[in-house]
């Protein structure tokens, strides 16, 4: 009979490994289909994950408001017009320190290209002027050739530009109404769905809201000690302009790898336009270090442990995400990793209960020994 008990359980588990089977395999085909579909309606995606990504950011705020008193729609005002004019003091501490000081830095690009010029015309390169003018004649006849693609080129620019606008508003719009009317949208999604939906989908939503949540304070977080880092650096070193481009910096981290170039480039071009070529080469240095300290420390371990996940899987997550969809691929991989990591994490939980509510235990068959008529009754 102990034999028989086995094989029906395994049996039963088996049947149920199956089951399990065909439905991780339907699971990968939901899947790819709604990636072909997001991928078909990305104008509207886009600013809904971008608005989703601050409004995240912004909740702590909006609730704080509306457990004292406020009223939803007064909240969700009050926290959009704050963070437009948060938006508008990080600009405005980049773009006016900058404007204020554009002369110096014309002339300073001014300087900064004769003194390559005359580095470049000494050992080891020992470039001369007849080879400068003619490179630059080249580059002049190239973009002569080329002003069709330009003109393409410019075209699409502005294109781009316009979709950026449009997106940036279609973004605050939605945060605003996710402000507003956030807490309902669980009891609504409960009473729509059918059957056991009804219960699953709420609970994996919100736990990926809180997923989200940590990985928008720990990009903060990672962004801030860039910031503060290569501020002290650019201070130590003498460069000007610390605060403009430490704002930037801060800014920058939130757009991998793109972001961070971007920001070094201004910092290395300005200490090299103020402070000479030595200088802009120990900005450099500063730059990578801490780019690769971010890189390769903070944020794996701050990012690890507010989502869940193993450094290892956040940098492969961010080199897959850039090399499949560039830099809104780097943006969304490590989040999207973490979402795919509760919803499979919570799918295996029910899972694993189905299969041991399957595998009912078998009643052992064994018939007990007939009492001794000898012995008496206890």
């Amino acid at each position: 009979m102990p034999r028989r008990v086995n094989a029906a359980k395994t049996k039963t588990a088996l049947r149920s490994s199956a089951r399990v089977s065909l439905d991780v395999l339907l699971i990968v085909l939901l899947a790819g289909a709604t990636l072909w579909l997001v991928g078909r309606m990305w104008s509207i995606v886009w600013p809904l994950v971008i608005a989703l990504l601050i409004t995240t950011l912004t909740w702590p705020v909006a609730r704080f408001l509306r457990a004292h008193g406020w009223k939803p729609a007064l909240a969700a005002s009050a926290v959009t017009v704050l963070f437009l004019l948060l938006a508008a003091g990080t600009i405005t501490l980049i773009v006016v320190p900058v404007a204020s000081q554009s002369a110096e830095l014309a002339e300073g690009v001014v300087d900064g290209v004769q003194q390559i010029r005359q580095w470049a015309s000494g050992p080891p390169l020992n470039i001369r002027d007849d080879q400068v003018t003619a490179g630059l004649d080249m580059a002049v006849d190239r973009i002569q050739d080329s002003v069709g693609s330009i003109i393409t080129a410019t075209v699409t620019g502005v294109g781009t530009v316009a979709n950026g606008l449009v997106t940036t508003v279609l973004a605050l719009f939605l945060m605003f109404f996710f402000l507003k009317d956030g807490p309902r949208f669980l009891p609504w999604l409960t009473q729509q769905l059918p059957g056991r939906l009804a219960s699953d989908v709420p609970i994996v939503a919100e736990r990926c809201w809180v997923t989200l949540g940590s990985f928008v304070r720990s990009q903060a977080i990672v962004g801030l000690l860039d910031a503060v880092f290569i501020g002290i650096g650019l201070w130590l070193v003498g460069v000007p302009l610390v605060l403009p481009l430490a704002v930037l910096t801060f800014v920058a981290a939130f757009v991998p790898i793109v972001g961070a170039l971007f920001a070094g480039f201004v910092a290395v071009l300005i200490a090299l336009v103020f402070n000479g070529p030595i200088q802009a080469l120990i900005v450099l240095a500063i730059i990578i270090v801490v780019q690769q300290l971010e890189g390769n420390v903070f944020q794996p371990m701050l990012q690890s442990r507010g989502l869940g996940l193993h450094a290892a899987v956040v940098l492969l997550a961010v080199t897959l995400g850039g090399t499949l969809a560039g830099i809104v691929g780097s943006l969304l991989a490590v989040p999207a990793t973490a979402l795919i990591g509760v919803v499979w994490a919570y799918l295996r939980d029910q899972v694993s209960e189905e299969v041991l509510d399957a595998v009912e235990p078998v009643e052992d068959a064994t018939p007990e020994p007939a009492p001794d008529p000898e012995q008496p009754n206890r």
